[in-house]
C-alpha cells in the first residue's frame, strides 16, 4: 500500500512540476495562467478544489454522522452554487479581461472609479486571514488520511503537504495546481465508483445494502438531526440554508481564480457542463460512500467520522488501489492548498503592496512563507476539517458575496458603503457561530442578508439625497 501510495503521488506530483515548462516570469502567469485555459481544464480545476479535502474526509464524515438527511445539504449547496455561477461568471470574468486583474481583490476593487485603496487593503486582509485557516484545514485533511491508512503521526501529512505545495508554488504557480486538480479528478471518480462497488458487493447487493442502513437507528430518516424547528419548514430552513453555502462560492478567491484563467468568456457554458457533471456524480458517490460506511463502521462514540472514507478504504480494497485513493485524497487538498495559498500570495503582492513584487523569485518568496504560516496554523491547531472549512467559507462569503453581487449588477456603492457591508457581514457570520446558532441555521443567510441590507440602506440614502438636490 505504502508503495502504491508513494507512486501515484509521485505521479500526480511530477504532473504538477511539469507545468514549469509552462510557466513565464509575470504576475499574470503565475496567478492565472496567462488566461489561457480550455473550458475543460478551467471546469475539472474548479470543482476539485471546491470539494477536495472538504469533499474527501468532511462531507462524507457529516454524511457518516448524520446519513440519509445529508443529501438535503447537497442539493441545497449545488442549487446555490449554480444560482451564484448564473449571476456573477460572466459578468466577472469580463472584467478581468478588460482590467487585466490577476487577484480577486483587484477584480472587485476596479470596479470604484476612486477612493480604491481602503477597499483593496480590507479585501486583502480578510482574504489572507480566511485562506490560511482554509489552507490549515486542507493540510489536517491529508494529515488525517495518512494517520489512518499508514499509520504515521498527525504532524507528518501537514509538513509532506507544505513541502509539496511549496514546490508547486516554485514550479508552475496556479498551473501546477490547475493540472493536478484535472488528474485527480478523474482518478477520484474512478476510485470512489470502485469504493461503492466493492461496498455494495459485500453487503450483498443494492436491496441487503438498503436493508442494512434502515437497521441503524434513524439513519434513513429524511429530516436532518437536531433542528431547532421540526418538520417540513425545518428542512427548509435547512435547504435555504446550504443554498447560501452554494452560492458562496461566488466569493471564494481560490475557486473563482479558476475562471479567471478562462480563455474566452464565449467558453464559459462549456465550462460550467464540465464543472457540474463531475460535481452532481462525484457528490452522489460520495454521498452513497458515506452511508455505507456507518454499516462497516459502526459508530462506537470515540470513532472520528472524518476518517470513515481511508478507514473504508482499508477494509475493503487491495492495497495498490488504498494507495490510489490515498494518493487521490492527499493530491486533491495539497492542490486546494496551493491555490489558497496562491490566493493569499496574490491578495498581498498584488493588493496590499501594490504589485511592487512582480518577478517570478520575489512571488515566489511571498507564496512560500505564507505556506510556512499556514504549516504553523495546521500544527497548532485542532477541530474538524468540515467545522473549519465552513468557518472559512462563510467568513468570505459574508464579507464579500453582497458586494460582488452588487457591483455585478451595476449599483457603484461608495467606498464607506461597501466597507460597511463587508464588516458589518463579516462580525454578523462570526457572532453567529460563536453564539452556536449555526446549529439552526447556516450563518451565511443572516450575515449576506445584512450585508445586502447595508447595501440597500445606502443605495435609498443616495436616492434621498439625489431627489432633494
Amino acid at each position: 500500500m505504502i508503495i502504491s501510495f508513494v507512486f501515484f503521488l509521485a505521479l500526480f506530483v511530477v504532473i504538477g512540476l511539469s507545468s514549469y515548462f509552462k510557466s513565464q516570469n509575470t504576475a499574470s502567469d503565475y496567478y492565472i495562467a496567462g488566461g489561457t485555459l480550455p473550458p475543460w481544464l478551467v471546469g475539472l480545476s474548479a470543482v476539485a478544489t471546491n470539494n477536495s479535502g472538504y469533499m474527501f474526509i468532511g462531507v462524507i464524515g457529516y454524511t457518516y454522522a448524520t446519513g440519509l438527511a445529508s443529501v438535503w445539504l447537497m442539493i441545497g449547496w449545488i442549487l446555490g452554487d449554480l444560482a451564484g455561477s448564473l449571476l456573477i461568471h460572466r459578468r466577472f470574468i469580463q472584467v478581468v479581461k478588460q482590467s487585466g486583474e490577476v487577484s480577486f481583490a483587484g477584480v472587485m476593487s476596479v470596479w470604484f472609479q476612486e477612493g480604491r485603496r481602503p477597499l483593496d487593503v480590507l479585501i486583502a486582509i480578510i482574504s489572507v486571514i480566511f485562506l490560511l485557516a482554509y489552507t490549515s484545514a486542507q493540510l489536517v485533511a491529508g494529515s488525517k488520511a495518512l494517520h489512518v491508512l499508514l499509520s504515521w503521526p498527525m504532524w507528518s501529512g501537514a509538513v509532506i503537504g507544505a513541502v509539496l505545495v511549496a514546490l508547486y508554488c516554485m514550479a508552475g504557480g496556479i498551473r501546477a495546481s490547475i493540472w493536478t486538480d484535472a488528474a485527480q479528478s478523474f482518478v477520484m471518480m474512478v476510485a470512489m465508483a470502485l469504493l461503492l462497488v466493492v461496498a455494495v458487493s459485500g453487503l450483498g447487493g443494492t436491496g441487503s445494502a438498503i436493508l442494512q442502513l434502515e437497521s441503524v437507528d434513524g439513519f434513513m430518516d429524511w429530516n436532518p438531526k437536531d433542528l431547532v424547528v421540526d418538520g417540513i419548514l425545518g428542512v427548509l430552513l435547512f435547504v435555504l440554508g446550504w443554498f447560501f453555502a452554494g452560492l458562496s462560492t461566488l466569493a471564494q478567491p481560490h475557486i473563482m481564480v479558476r475562471f479567471m484563467a478562462l480563455n474566452k468568456v464565449e467558453n464559459l457554458v462549456r465550462a460550467r457542463v464540465w464543472y457540474y457533471a463531475w460535481f452532481i456524480i462525484f457528490y452522489c458517490l460520495a454521498t452513497a460512500v458515506g452511508l455505507l460506511s456507518r454499516v462497516y463502521l459502526p459508530d462506537t462514540g470515540t470513532f472520528d467520522a472524518e476518517l470513515a472514507l481511508p478507514s473504508m478504504a482499508m477494509n475493503l480494497l487491495p492495497g495498490i488501489f488504498v494507495g490510489l485513493i490515498l494518493a487521490g485524497i492527499f493530491a486533491a487538498t495539497m492542490s486546494t492548498a496551493d491555490s489558497l495559498v496562491m490566493s493569499c500570495s496574490a491578495a498581498i503582492s498584488q493588493d496590499l503592496l501594490k504589485g511592487k513584487i512582480n518577478s517570478k523569485i520575489g512571488l515566489t518568496i511571498t507564496t512560500v512563507l505564507i505556506v510556512v504560516f499556514a504549516l504553523a496554523w495546521a500544527l497548532v491547531g485542532e477541530g474538524s476539517v468540515f467545522q473549519l472549512v465552513i468557518f472559512a467559507w462563510s467568513g468570505l462569503a459574508s464579507a464579500f458575496g453582497p458586494l460582488l453581487i452588487t457591483l455585478c449588477f451595476g449599483y457603484r456603492p461608495k467606498v464607506s458603503a461597501a466597507v460597511s457591508a463587508i464588516v458589518i457581514g463579516l462580525v454578523v457570520a462570526v457572532a453567529w457561530r460563536v453564539l452556536g446558532w449555526h446549529g439552526w441555521i447556516y450563518e451565511g443567510l443572516p450575515a449576506m442578508s445584512c450585508g445586502f441590507g447595508i447595501l440597500m440602506f445606502y443605495h435609498l440614502m443616495d436616492l434621498r439625497r439625489e431627489r432633494k438636490a
